[in-house]
């Protein structure tokens, strides 16, 4: 079995996930990863990772898995998470990603091997 450094091989040194962080990714497709204490909680894939990066931390529960995941997660019974609630707590966590003209089978094999907590579904083998 891989460990995760081979899963992750040629992604970015893991960064705090914040806008600066997303600012910095370049505008190509990619597969990146959220991380908590150096374990993955969330894989994702995107045509343009710049803007999926910020679409994360600044959308809303309906444009984002991740958002919406971190939100239920911060959810109270007596309060809902904010936005800015989400890209604190994103901003606690580490981002890393890497370019990849094909990112879906990328980040579904990350998906099918580490089964991170905020990804809902875990892929079919192929």
């Amino acid at each position: 079995m891989l460990d995760l450094e081979e899963l992750l091989d040629g992604f970015t040194p893991p960064r705090p996930y914040t806008m600066e962080a997303a600012a910095d990714a370049p505008p190509v497709p990619g597969v990146h990863v959220v991380l908590d204490a150096g374990s993955v909680v969330y894989a994702g894939y995107t045509s343009n990772l710049r803007n999926r990066l910020r679409q994360h931390l600044t959308g809303n529960r309906g444009s984002s898995v991740l958002h919406d995941q971190v939100a239920h997660l911060l959810d109270s019974p007596d309060e809902v998470a904010t936005a800015e609630d989400v890209a604190a707590w994103l901003g606690r966590r580490e981002l890393r990603w890497r370019e990849t003209d094909d990112p879906k089978p990328a980040k579904e094999d990350l998906v099918r091997a580490l089964q991170p907590c905020f990804n809902r579904q875990i892929p079919k083998p192929r």
